[in-house]
Order: structure tokens, then sequence, then C-alpha cells
């Protein structure tokens, strides 16, 4: 079999990704609670049907976590290219409106309704149905293809991805492809990193009317948030490849995730979350509390961020704060392999050029980059994601799988 050949059977068989997709919605993952045990189950299931020969391991992790690994091998040694995904899901919040049943897979006018189609039970079928594709002819590669499904991505916990990685020789690879909610129109090489800060803020308590006899908390919180948001002015010192991708993307990118994407993906963010404090209309308040998320781009690490908070919240009196999540920017070089095959690739099936860019929000990838290994995230567009009636295009779920499937065979067959 030729690499066209091969291609024309990713196309014969893309339309198998929706069977695989509704199998997985049909097993629910909400997390919170986060208990994934019964779809790593079923997924289990799925890759052994799908790549008999596969060889395919359960890790659960807690109680509740529980992941996934495939491996398939190919012609001889080589590279090991490692497909990822996670099995949990936003809750489904049978309260929201649906009009469709929220685990039912229903498929209509070239839509796939349900939990997870699209964040990212979608893209795990993708990678399931790459993985079968490289599996029936392997002749053409060598290596190892792997893919590993993580049970905790949506808290962002470290008992999914993160421990595949520390724990599991094969989990890790020389470029991993992930198949989480994006759009087949727009490759994403990167995502900012963030901190998520708790700021506090003590004053005196005493009537409204007496506000000479108090300290408003609530004042000291503000005037403190108000110092936060200088961090907007931050200038990030990224590499000129990441500055040019983010430009050059911004026609094809902004129009399907809204202008000012470009903008966002290139400077600092402060988004003042949540704001507590006060017991009535008419009393000073003693305390006030907000969480705020800080978004970093590449250029800005965390170190830096973290000293301008310190120097910016000294002259706060009151005022106390802390961080409770952070993660560094990341990113894969541009010219990277991975990046520019897998770009290749869904040009050639999309029939015209596919954007290279960052990712706002973030996701499993950071684990690899920060592991230094060379990442890309190419999924399906969400619609609704986390809302009622979230669905994914079937022409987009087929365009991921073969995309998945002829990205992979072109690296694993690759001159070494």
């Amino acid at each position: 079999m030729t690499r066209q050949e091969f291609a024309a059977a990713a196309a014969a068989r893309a339309g198998e990704v929706v069977a695989l997709t509704r199998a997985l919605v049909a097993v629910p993952s909400p997390n919170p609670p986060g208990d994934t045990n019964a779809c790593a189950e079923a997924a289990a299931a799925l890759i052994r049907d799908a790549v008999p020969d596969a060889e395919v391991a359960l890790h659960r992790t807690s109680d509740l976590v529980a992941n996934v690994v495939a491996r398939v091998r190919g012609s001889g040694p080589g590279r090991r290219v490692v497909f990822n995904g996670h099995l949990d899901t936003y809750p489904v919040n049978e309260a929201l409106p649906w009009t469709v049943p929220p685990l039912g897979g229903v498929l209509r006018d070239g839509r796939l309704y349900g939990r997870g189609t699209a964040d990212m039970k979608g893209g795990i079928a993708a990678s399931i149905l790459a993985l079968s594709l490289l599996a029936r002819h392997r002749a053409l590669w060598r290596g190892e293809a792997v893919l590993t499904l993580a049970g905790d991505e949506e808290s962002m916990g470290p008992l999914g991805t993160r421990w595949l990685m520390d724990n599991v020789p094969h989990a890790v690879g020389d470029a991993v492809i992930i198949g989480d909610a994006g759009s087949p129109r727009v490759l994403r090489f990167g995502e900012k990193g963030f901190l998520w800060l708790e700021i506090e803020a003590e004053g005196r308590a005493a009537h409204g009317a007496h506000v000479h006899l108090g300290v408003n908390a609530l004042d000291r919180l503000c005037a403190a948030l108000d110092a936060v948001r200088g961090l907007r002015a931050l200038v990030p010192e990224a590499p000129a490849g990441v500055t040019a991708a983010i430009a050059a993307a911004r026609p094809v990118s902004e129009a399907l995730a809204g202008a000012g994407e470009a903008d966002v993906l290139g400077s600092v963010t402060v988004n003042i979350g949540r704001i507590e404090g006060g017991t009535s209309t008419n009393l000073v308040p003693a305390s006030a509390r907000a969480g705020v998320d800080i978004r970093l781009p590449v250029g800005v690490a965390c170190a830096r961020a973290e000293a301008a908070l310190a120097a910016a919240l000294a002259a706060h009196p009151g005022v106390t704060w802390r961080v409770t999540r952070r993660f560094e920017p990341n990113h894969t070089d541009p010219a990277q392999a991975v990046v520019r095959v897998t770009a290749a690739a869904a040009a050639e099936v999309l029939g015209g050029p596919c954007a290279v860019n960052m990712r706002v929000g973030g996701s499993d990838a950071r684990w690899f980059r920060m592991a230094g290994l060379p990442t890309v995230v190419y999924g399906p567009t969400p619609h609704n994601m986390g809302g009622a009636d979230e669905y994914v295009l079937v022409e987009e779920l087929e365009q991921v799988a073969r995309v998945h499937a002829l990205a992979a065979l072109d690296l694993l067959s690759a001159p070494a």
C-alpha cells in the first residue's frame, strides 16, 4: 500500500467516527464529580474492537479517576507518536433546556448532539479511528502509535495525563497530537499560561452613616484590583516565530473565534471573576475578597507576573493575596515537524490552507510541552460546549480523524 492508498482508506472509513463518538457519549463522565471509571472501560472496549492486537491497559489513580493507554507497534523500531484526549466532560446538567437526550448521541442535519461530543469525546473517537487505520497498515510505518486517555482534565488535576507521563514510559513520545475542541481550520501549537489569585482585604466595621469610624474593606479591595489590572501593561518577550504565527493566523482564526483574539493571545488579560464582601447596605464592610484569573502570553513567565503583583500590591494596607493555581505559558516552535506535518495534512484534507496559531484556553497539552515534547491541538469546533444541546459537525469529526491518521503516518514514516 502507498500513502495515497492510505489516505483513500482514511477517507473511506471516516464515517466510522460517528459510531465511536456516540458510544463514548452514551457513558456519562461529568466532572464534577469526575468519575471516569465506566467511560474508561467503554473506551478500552472500543479500542480493543477497533484495534484487536493493541496493547490496552487501564490505570486507576483514585477511586474516581481512570485512565486508558493503548499502544500499536509498526513494522520496526522508530519514533513514537502519542495521541491524547480526556474522558471527563462538563456536567450534563439536565436542568438546562436540552431539546435532545443529553447522552443520546442524536444525529440530525449533519450534527451530532450530546454532552462531550465536542469536548472531547469526538476528538477521542477521531484518534481511535486513526489508531485503527495505522494498525491495519503498519507496513507503511515504523515505531509506535500510542493513545492516552486521561480522567481529570476538566479539573486540571495531576491524576490523568501528568500521572501517565510520570508512570507509563510509552505515554510520552517524539510528537503529541491532541483532538481537543478547536477547529479543523486552525492548528494550535501553544497556549497561554495563567495565575489564579485570591485577594483579601481587611477593614474595620462601622455604621454606614459613621464612615469616619470605620475602614471600608471593599474600598481597599477595589483599589487593589485596580492595581492588579495594571498587569495588562506588561510587554511580552515572545519569540519572533510565535508573534508572526499569531499575526498570520488572524484572518482565519478571528473569523472563527471572534475579533480581538489575536490581541488577547499576545497580551496579559485580567478577569475579576468573583467579589464578596459586606453584610448590609448600611454597614461598613470589615472584610472582602475576590477571585482573579490572569492569563499570560508566551513571553511573560509566572515569576515575572508575580513579581509585578507583589510590587503593585505592596503599598495597599490591609490587603493580602495568594496564588491558588499557576501554569506557565507554553508552546511548540511552529517550525517543529509535528506542526508542519499536521498543518500540511489538514490542508490536504480541507483542500485549502490551515491556520497555525496559539490557543486562548488551557488543555493537557501544557503537560507535554512543559516536558519538552512537541505538541499540537487539532480538533472539531465546539458548539454549545458545556450548555444545552452541545453538538459537533459530523463533517468536522471526519476531517479531524483523517488529519490525525495522515499526520501520524507522515511523522512515523519519515526518514530518521
